[in-house]
C-alpha cells in the first residue's frame, strides 16, 4: 500500500547516500531517514504547521529541528542539486515573484556576509525569488 505522500522505493534510492547519519559513516547513525523525509515532504505537500504532522512521524519539534539542522548544513541544497541534474534542458523557463517579508525580519543586527536579499517597496518588505524550470516543469534553480 502507497501512501500519498510517502517516497516510492526507487525515489529513496537516490537520495538516501545523499543524507547524513547514514550506516557506515561519520558521526550518529540516524534513526530513520526515510520516515523523517516523508514527514518533510508531508508537512510541504499538505501546507500543514510542523505541530499538526500525524503522530506516525515522531515529535515535531524534533523534525523541525533536524531540518532546520539540514538545512544549516547544506543538506536539502545537495539533495536537490543531484536531482535536478536528470533535467530534461530542451528548454527553460524562468519565472519570478515577489514575497512580502514579516516586518521584523530586516531588523536584526548582521554581518554584510549575512544580509538577506529584502528590499523596501510601496507595499513594505519584500523580497523577489526567480525560478528555473526545465521542459517537464522540474525546478533546477532558484535565486
Amino acid at each position: 500500500m502507497t501512501r500519498r505522500y510517502a517516497l516510492r522505493d526507487d525515489q529513496w534510492e537516490r537520495i538516501q547516500n545523499l543524507l547524513p547519519g547514514c550506516q557506515g559513516t561519520v558521526g550518529r547513525t540516524a534513526k530513520d531517514n526515510r520516515l523523517f523525509v516523508e514527514a518533510v515532504l508531508y508537512r510541504y505537500r499538505a501546507g500543514i504547521p510542523w505541530r499538526d504532522l500525524p503522530e506516525r512521524f515522531g515529535d515535531f519539534r524534533v523534525i523541525h529541528t533536524r531540518f532546520s539542522r539540514w538545512s544549516r548544513s547544506g543538506v536539502w541544497e545537495r539533495v536537490f542539486q543531484v536531482l535536478a541534474e536528470d533535467a530534461d534542458n530542451e528548454y527553460a523557463m524562468i519565472d519570478a515573484t515577489i514575497v512580502r517579508a514579516h516586518q521584523h525580519s530586516a531588523g536584526a543586527a548582521y554581518s554584510s556576509a549575512e544580509q538577506e536579499n529584502i528590499g523596501r517597496s510601496k507595499g513594505g518588505l519584500a523580497t523577489k525569488i526567480h525560478g528555473v524550470v526545465d521542459a517537464l516543469g522540474n525546478p533546477t534553480h532558484f535565486f
